[in-house]
């Protein structure tokens, strides 16, 4: 079912030919695709509920799972991070927090006790796993935070070409105290990060895993979508399949933006949201009730994602819900937020 795009758009098809492009704009972030828990595949322990709530201040997640088996089911259950990785000197990656091991304030409660999470961080340059070199060295290992680049700052000069060559620094140049151009070691490796429990589930017994964290939110200054020259933008032409947008959302992107005179695209800056749904297929069958909520924030934002049987709940909340839901791609969450003068 589709909804008029003036209040918001929740439109078909949960696939992977709908996903998985980054926008490239003008004042640009770049977003981090988050995504739910994964373990070993079992036979014994099906997921009989998730709801699914998506916003940009928070997504949470609330599990109900069974073991449907006459034995205890002990196992290691993991929330893998994105990997954060800075390619180049221009790259802008949406962080939510700069906690050194919590940037996305992850939080889990089984049957509404907390859970304490052990975390396992990988630094990796050139398909090499360099956690080691880098912490001998001193260095911490979010390639993000200015500190970690302040501390590569910090190393004998004649160090600097091994860790070049090792592929996990770049010299850049720039000014950054106005007293002229200086070198500087930036981190150019990847890291990966993994909170991790063992999890009991008992015998045909039910239990209810929910997290949340604060999600990575790409963003646009103002957004391109709809501007005369949409199709020569790197990025812009995977939109309509990534977020499902169709010809009612392109009329009114092209009305607001005639309607406002501009060059480029209406005066709406974008947020973008991405999910890994495919982690819920690790479980025994398909999931017996799924309930995905994405909510605007705005009465007056425009919001676009792939759905099926999209019912909107309220001013900025749309609702799915399906029975025996076999993910078979991801989500992603374009958000349109009026400019305020």
């Amino acid at each position: 079912m589709r909804y008029p795009i003036a209040l918001a758009l929740a439109l078909t098809c949960l696939a992977p030919a709908c996903l998985r492009t980054a926008a490239l704009a003008n004042d640009t972030t770049a977003e981090l695709a988050t995504g739910g828990l994964i373990f070993v595949t079992t036979d014994a322990v099906e997921m009989r509920s998730e709801k699914l709530f998506i916003s940009t201040q928070q997504v949470r997640v609330t599990y109900e799972f069974f073991n449907k088996s006459d034995k205890d089911v002990t196992t290691l259950v993991a929330f893998p991070l994105p990997e954060i990785r800075i390619a180049n000197q221009d790259d802008n990656v949406a962080v939510p927090t700069e906690a050194p091991d919590n940037i996305f304030g992850f939080k889990t409660t089984v049957d509404g006790v907390p859970v304490k999470a052990e975390v396992e961080q990988r630094a990796t340059a050139m398909g090499i796993d360099r956690t080691q070199y880098l912490r001998a060295l001193g260095i911490p290992l979010d390639p993000h935070l200015p500190a970690t680049d302040q501390a590569l700052d910090k190393l004998p000069a004649d160090k600097w070409p091994e860790l070049v060559a090792l592929g996990l620094a770049e010299i850049v140049e720039y000014d950054d105290t106005g007293k002229g151009m200086k070198k500087h070691l930036e981190a150019r490796w990847g890291l990966a990060t993994t909170y991790y429990w063992k999890q009991t589930f008992p015998a045909k017994r039910q239990i209810v895993i929910q997290h949340q964290y604060v999600p990575s939110v790409g963003s646009s200054a103002q957004t391109e979508l709809g501007a005369p020259n949409q199709a020569t933008i790197p990025g812009y032409e995977d939109y309509p399949r990534k977020y499902c947008i169709d010809q009612a959302f392109m009329a009114t992107i092209q009305n607001l933006r005639k309607a406002s005179k501009s060059e480029f695209g209406p005066p709406y800056n974008e947020q973008r949201i991405d999910y890994i749904l495919k982690t819920g297929a690790n479980w025994s069958g398909p999931i017996g009730n799924f309930e995905l909520t994405v909510d605007k924030g705005s009465p007056d934002a425009l919001v676009s994602f792939c759905g099926k049987d999209v019912k909107k709940i309220s001013a900025t909340q749309f609702q799915m819900q399906q029975k025996d839901f076999s993910p078979e791609g991801d989500l992603a969450v374009l958000i349109l937020t009026r400019i305020q003068n």
